[in-house]
């Protein structure tokens, strides 16, 4: 199996790469994210998940290994395939979909090509307990935004994520400024308290 390819890009189609490994050309299939980062002639390094069938051996590769692990998420949900997996991972970054997934946001979701509402709401409703642990750089405020997406949030915090999302701030926004907010302003602030520091954070 071959998790990692280190070498240099020799060529880069519409959806996928092709790696030169000391004169080996290994070819990739990547999401449009992890393309749009490579320069042909230049070195790279790929994650790599491999397929193997019957009749093919696939690879597809990644700028990250949590984009990686997303992958294999993706495909843990049924409807979710390989070609559906990277259609996602080519729209939204590994951030993005765990933030999506906590607010239960199935319209972000369903931004990817070849999303249906019906996949969509399967994946925030059957990966929302698995989201933190492939949350990356904002598993912070994951924990707050499960709340919001199952609408257990406290008032004053919710209250605040609208207030600020009525501002014309994305949800997603609204909820990293609040619980920046909270952790400033404490556990007991109201909303008012809420929305004056979520505005300071996203005035930086």
């Amino acid at each position: 199996m071959i998790g990692k390819l280190k070498g240099t890009v020799d060529e880069i189609g519409a959806d996928h790469v092709i790696i030169d490994v000391h004169g080996v050309g290994y070819v990739a299939f990547c999401p449009a994210r992890t393309l749009s980062a490579l320069n042909e002639g230049e070195a790279a390094t790929l994650f790599i998940e491999t397929y193997v069938r019957e009749d093919q051996l696939r690879l597809f590769g990644f700028a990250s290994a949590l984009d990686r692990e997303w992958f294999r998420l993706l495909q843990s949900v049924q409807g979710v395939g390989a070609r559906v997996a990277l259609a996602i991972l080519s729209t939204l970054s590994a951030a993005d979909l765990a933030n999506a997934i906590a607010l239960q946001d199935k319209a972000m979701v369903a931004r990817a090509p070849g999303i249906g509402p019906k996949v969509a709401q399967r994946i925030v409703g059957e990966l929302k307990n698995k989201a933190p642990a492939f949350a990356g750089d904002v598993a912070p405020a994951i924990g707050l935004k499960q709340e919001l997406g199952e609408g257990a949030a406290p008032a004053p915090v919710a209250d605040a994520v609208s207030a600020l999302a009525n501002l014309g701030y994305s949800r997603d926004q609204a909820a990293n400024a609040v619980a920046a907010a909270v952790k400033t302003a404490g556990e007991g602030a109201d909303s008012a308290a809420l929305i004056r520091q979520g505005l300071k954070e996203l005035a930086r």
